[in-house]
């Protein structure tokens, strides 16, 4: 978690607070005229993907829309993908990792297989490096963000406004719960991903993502159970 405690000169301290109180329509539209064409909006088009994607293209139809593609997302994911991005319009940039999944397991083996150690080093070579040149490549001060508190434990005190690496994350649905999501996917006729019609609270890469079953929490279903972020959300 990055909080204020990484802003020195105390700049967006008053904009967290007042942020913290606003709606998410407000808190886009605040970034938005706080940026300007220097930011972006990262989705894994995972279960609740729709619902940032048509806020936030609702105030800015062409704001560039980042896919870290992995090159192990499910069928389903990338259908999804294509199916938002023609109802939507999408302005979106595909980035991917310098290696291909043969050539990286090639080189590398299944990392994802090796524990912490190799979950960790699977991720920033599949989605932390690429994310990273994306944002370098358009310029991004700033970046959108569907993170949810009540997605998982590690969440819990995550803020509205955060800095990361000297960038700064907008979260506008960070206080949403699961039903809130239901309600605006239903209000608006959003589609989810697929996936998570077969049980998937969560949906990254097929290797390390499994349906929510009984005794699971929604965070256990990614990495094993080793760990919930992949990265993007601390190292990027």
């Amino acid at each position: 978690m990055h909080t204020f405690d990484d802003d020195p000169t105390g700049q967006w301290q008053p904009h967290w607070r007042r942020l913290e109180a606003a709606n998410a329509a407000e808190r886009i539209g605040w970034a938005l005229e706080n940026f300007g064409e220097h930011i972006v909006l990262a989705s894994s088009f995972g279960a609740q993907a729709a619902v940032c994607l048509h806020l936030v293209t609702r105030q800015r139809p062409d704001i560039p829309v980042i896919l870290v593609d992995t090159g192990y997302l499910f069928p389903e994911t990338y259908q999804f993908t294509d199916q938002l991005t023609e109802r939507l319009g999408l302005n979106l940039h595909v980035y991917r990792p310098r290696l291909s999944p043969a050539w990286l397991e090639a080189r590398y083996g299944r990392l994802w297989e090796e524990g912490r150690e190799g979950l960790e080093r699977y991720n920033g070579i599949v989605k932390v490096e690429p994310m990273r040149r994306a944002l370098n490549d358009l310029g991004a001060e700033a970046w959108f963000s569907g993170l949810r508190r009540a997605q998982a434990r590690s969440r819990r005190q995550t803020g509205v406004l955060e800095l990361q690496n000297g960038r700064v994350k907008i979260h506008p649905i960070i206080d949403w719960s699961d039903d809130d999501v239901a309600a605006y996917l239903t209000r608006h006729d959003l589609p989810r991903n697929p996936r998570w019609h077969q049980g998937y609270a969560s949906i990254g890469d097929v290797h390390t993502s499994r349906p929510l079953t009984d005794g699971l929490t929604e965070e256990e279903t990614r990495f094993f159970g080793i760990k919930r972020e992949c990265g993007l959300h601390q190292h990027v």
